[in-house]
Formats: structure tokens, sequence, C-alpha cells
């Protein structure tokens, strides 16, 4: 497929039900001695793939025991670090965590930007953006910030314009000024996205679930964000009454050593863009 490249931004939302690889530990709730566990969110790809990277090679190392629990939801992971059963969690961009504090009353905070992951819009059916029909059915994540997002990258892409008026935290699908492609949207939840391409003309899918699902936003996405100059940088969040504890600190580090990066770069080819130690 032919990519064209569209000015915007990156990353994640949808159910409260998760699917978590292991209980989180007893010791995780307010923890921050030296040699406890620390026990750290994520979504499978590319988060997980990052932090396990991170466990089995750079972590014994530095004095850091770190212990993983996976979601396959976007909600579950906040949810889980604001009530204590999580030290930190890696998968969000700060927008996200900031809508979830919000309406929540949570108080989590970014510690550190980690990676890049690209939105892409995808199709089954065209190899570009101007072979899309007239009236054609464009699936979109059904959460105010990553719709937000996905119009963005569509708007950039030529599609269509959304109003000046329009703010992430409260958009809908009215706040579309011209569709001159009378284009129709089906909000669907993110982690469902990839399923929906063979109902669907095209969908903008979440980086790490078009990765889940097998596709590259570098070879298969007809439309893909703009990394420079993006807000979408995917962070190490904590709670604020945590977020200075040492385990953290080492985290962020190790998640921003040259090993990492050079780690991110050969497993993703692109696909995901690491932020480098300083």
């Amino acid at each position: 497929m032919r990519r064209r490249t569209a000015l915007t931004a990156l990353a994640a939302a949808l159910p409260l039900a998760a699917a978590s690889c292991g209980a989180p530990s007893e010791n995780a709730a307010g923890a921050s001695g030296e040699g406890e566990t620390l026990v750290v969110g994520a979504t499978a790809v590319p988060a997980g793939e990052i932090l396990a990277f991170v466990r089995d090679e750079l972590a014994a190392d530095a004095g850091l025991d770190l212990k993983i629990t996976e979601y396959s939801d976007y909600i579950a992971p906040d949810t889980a670090l604001a009530e204590g059963e999580l030290d930190a969690n890696l998968y969000q961009h700060e927008p996200f965590l900031e809508e979830f504090n919000a309406g929540n009353g949570a108080d989590l905070v970014a510690v550190q930007d980690v990676y890049l992951p690209p939105l892409g819009l995808y199709s089954n059916g065209v190899g570009d953006p101007d072979d899309l029909p007239d009236g054609a059915e464009v699936a979109v994540p059904n959460d105010p910030t990553n719709e937000y997002r996905a119009l963005l990258l569509l708007q950039e892409g030529g599609l269509l314009t959304l109003s000046e008026d329009a703010e992430e935290s409260s958009f809908s699908l009215s706040d579309i000024e011209e569709n001159p492609r009378d284009l129709e949207f089906r909000e669907v939840e993110a982690a469902q996205l990839p399923r929906s391409l063979d109902d669907v003309d095209a969908a903008v899918v979440n980086n790490n679930y078009a990765q889940d699902a097998g596709l590259s936003p570098t070879e298969d996405a007809i439309l893909v964000e703009e990394l420079e100059g993006s807000p979408y940088v995917n962070v190490l969040a904590a709670r604020s009454d945590n977020a200075d504890d040492p385990r953290i600190t080492t985290l962020a580090e190790l998640l921003t050593a040259p090993e990492t990066v050079k780690f991110i770069e050969e497993e993703y080819q692109g696909s995901v863009i690491p932020v480098a130690a300083g």
C-alpha cells in the first residue's frame, strides 16, 4: 500500500474490563522501599514488550525488581494506578491521562516521555485516501480524545475540516464543519477497530491495536501521523504521591537508556519511535 504522511499526533481509550496477566503485588500501593517489587501496568504492544525488555535485560543490574501487569483496555490501567494497585503504568499519552484525571477525580502525573506510536488510517479496499468513495464509512475510536485525534488525522489528509472551536476534551462528530466526501463515521471501541476493517471502507486505528493485529503504520497505513511536535508521546505515569519514588526514577532512566532505544528501533522498525535519553 502507498503511505501518505499527515502532520499531527498520537496514542489511546476503551471499556473498563481488564485482561490482566498477573495480579498486582501486595506492596504496590504506596510502596517506595528499595528492593520492593515495582508493579507497572501496560497494554501488551508495544508497552508490555518494552517493559519486558527492561525487566529481562536491564532491571537486575540497576537493582530494580520489576513486575508487569498487562491489560487489554485503556481505562483499567489508570483505575488500578489511581487505586494503588499499581505503582506506575505505561501505555497512554498525556492528553488521555489528563482526561482520565478530570473525569475521575484522580491525580495521575506523567513522569517520563518514552515513545511515540503513530495513529494510522487503514483500509482493506483502497491504497490511498483519495480513492475512498463518496459516502465511505470510516471507523474511528469512540472516546473523545482519540476520536479528536483521528479526525485531526483525516483533516490533515484533506478529507474533512473541523470547527475552529473543537476541543479535545469534549469533541464529538458534530464538530465536523466540512465533509465534502460525505464520509460516514462509525464510533467503535479502540480494541475492536482492526476487526472493523472487514465491515467499513477504512478505520483509524491506535498503534498498539494495529500492531496486535499485524498492521504496520509504516507499511500498511494509507495515512499516518507525523511524529515531530506531537503531543501524543506515550508516558510513564505514576500518582502524584509516588512520582518521586526512586524505583520509578530508575525505571524512567532505563526506559530511555541507549539499550532500550536500540531495542525499540530494531524491534519496531519505525512503527514506534523511542524518546532518547536527554
